[in-house]
């Protein structure tokens, strides 16, 4: 290859499933043109972070997963040099395809004990099954952010904890996994995306930590990482003052963060990848088209994600970087292509979806992760109870033909209410009727993961939680994520409170017979909470 072509190799531009035929042929004309190294898939331009939070309309469909697959097939003929296909998929495809199997997030993972670890292998590794089944071998997951800051609005549930041993720990079985299923993996995000409370899809979050602090705490998941030879490190886009002369640069663009520290000082000679540079925090930077390109490769990343002008950012490398620079990375881009197999014909790919596998797994995690936080009552007292007809059920954001509702009805009969929307719900009349009951048996679904707007938690939501918690013996069950905990008022009175995480039917279930036996729960909430 000539140093031009070697350079298109370097760059990893988004393209999207559900995407307009003539930006698809705009997609092929820079593959045939540029030898552009690979690929990163998202499920459409409103589903791209940066443009998300501008509320653009989302269109669903359920053909995605099999027009992702037509599309791998279409890009890789238009190759001179096979593309690394790449996604973001931390709780699986369906993070960014519909009708694909979906598993827990990372904070449902990092409630497991860790003598459950092997089940965090087998999310890693099914995982990278169902990738290479649509012909993806390289997944930019898992991250390897300590999750220590309770404001933080981009990681939080995406994060296995807060504990540095279990984090490192259960990145690398994740890691295990999908490496042993025949594709890449990727910690991310160098130095450490925990500890801030800065969205860096839309602006430069800010790390204050000098770098014995990091060492201590931020940097060990990756430093555990390095040494169980992982694939690849991605970059964040934050910057860290202590590193960097006390400039606020991003990560992405320094090479204290990339060259002095993880190159040389940390010892790693793995493929390094920046993060999407169509993020905020980086993309405004910079007047000249192909400047963010040759800042982020100058900086020391082999691999540039998302980059949005692949001509010009080919030419400015070509006319700044080194002969020797420019080998550096293309051989560690080769070697990952080599690594998975796709330098050398590959025969036709027979790995399928499996939804069965999936649920076991879920079901397996169900089990072991749904967390105790207050029990103070027992199913012999509320039976009793209910035989006076003194127990209801409450299902808030859900109808009543909920998993949950519906395997503890199965045994109790007892009245169901739901609130699926504020709009069309009596709080007025629910409240009176609730006065006839001693027990409320109440199931919240939490809207959103993210923390922006209070997880899209109603305030008359709050408000009747207030009032309940304060006048009833209430078994409270929470699927979603934990951290909205400490926003429901006198949360402390109830008479049992369940973190559950997620709102699969696996889970719901599990929750449903955990209150029906009575039994104990085996996982332990992997952040630190404070409820009122």
């Amino acid at each position: 290859m000539t140093l031009e072509q070697k350079i298109g190799q370097f760059f990893f531009p988004a393209v999207f499933i559900n995407d307009s035929e003539e930006n698809i042929q705009t997609t092929e004309e820079l593959i045939r043109k540029y030898n552009i190294g690979g690929l990163t898939f998202f499920h459409s331009r409103a589903s791209a972070a940066t443009n998300y939070e501008s509320k653009k309309k989302i269109e669903f469909n359920d053909d995605s997963y099999f027009r992702l697959k037509e599309l791998i097939v279409r890009y890789q003929k238009c190759a001179s040099t096979p593309l690394l296909m790449s996604i973001d998929a931390e709780w699986g495809l369906a993070m960014r395809v519909e009708k694909t199997p979906q598993y827990p997030y990372a904070i449902t993972l990092g409630a497991l004990p860790e003598e459950q670890k092997d089940l965090v292998y087998e999310v890693g590794k099914q995982i990278a099954s169902d990738l290479k089944s649509a012909g993806i071998h390289y997944n930019l997951a898992p991250l390897a952010d300590i999750n220590n800051n309770p404001n933080n609005p981009v990681i939080g549930y995406r994060s296995f904890g807060e504990d540095k041993n279990k984090v490192a720990n259960f990145a690398l079985e994740y890691l295990r996994g999908i490496t042993d299923a025949g594709v890449l993996g990727c910690l991310k995000h160098f130095p450490g995306h925990g500890n801030t409370n800065v969205d860096s899809h839309l602006g430069l979050p800010i790390l204050e930590e000098n770098l014995e602090q990091l060492l201590a705490n931020e940097l060990y998941p990756f430093i555990k990482g390095i040494e169980n030879n992982v694939d690849s490190i991605m970059i964040g886009h934050l910057a860290v003052p202590a590193l960097n002369e006390g400039k606020d640069t991003s990560a992405t663009l320094s090479k204290n963060i990339i060259q002095t520290l993880l190159r040389e000082q940390l010892g790693y000679d793995g493929l390094i990848i920046s993060d999407a540079l169509n993020m905020h925090s980086v993309s405004k930077l910079y007047d000249i088209k192909g400047q963010l390109e040759w800042e982020a490769f100058n900086a020391g990343n082999d691999v540039l994600c998302f980059a949005e002008n692949v001509p010009e950012g080919i030419q400015a490398i070509l006319e700044n970087a080194s002969a020797e620079r420019i080998d550096e990375s293309f051989n560690r881009i080769m070697k990952c292509k080599e690594k998975v197999g796709i330098l050398n014909p590959v025969p036709e790919n027979d790995s399928i979806l499996n939804f069965e596998k999936a649920k076991i797994l879920n079901n397996q995690i169900a089990k072991f992760s749904i967390t105790k936080i207050i029990d103070n009552i027992d199913f012999e007292s509320i039976q009793k109870a209910n035989t006076e007809k003194k127990v209801a059920q409450l299902s808030i954001y859900k109808n009543a033909e909920n998993d949950f509702s519906k395997t503890i009805n199965s045994k109790l009969h007892c009245p169901q209410f739901t609130i699926e929307s504020i709009l069309d719900f009596d709080f007025a009349t629910f409240e009176k009727i609730a006065a006839s009951f001693d027990y409320l048996i109440i199931s919240l679904f939490v809207p959103k993961a993210k923390p922006l707007n209070n997880f899209e938690i109603d305030d008359a939501i709050f408000k009747l939680l207030e009032k309940l918690l304060a006048t009833k013996k209430c078994a409270i069950y929470v699927f979603g994520n934990p951290y909205a905990l400490p926003l429901i008022p006198n949360l402390s009175k109830a008479s049992r409170l369940i973190e559950a995480y997620q709102d699969f039917s696996e889970f719901q279930i599990n929750a449903a017979n955990q209150f029906l036996s009575d039994a104990d729960c085996f996982g332990k909430l992997p952040v630190s909470i404070e409820i009122q």
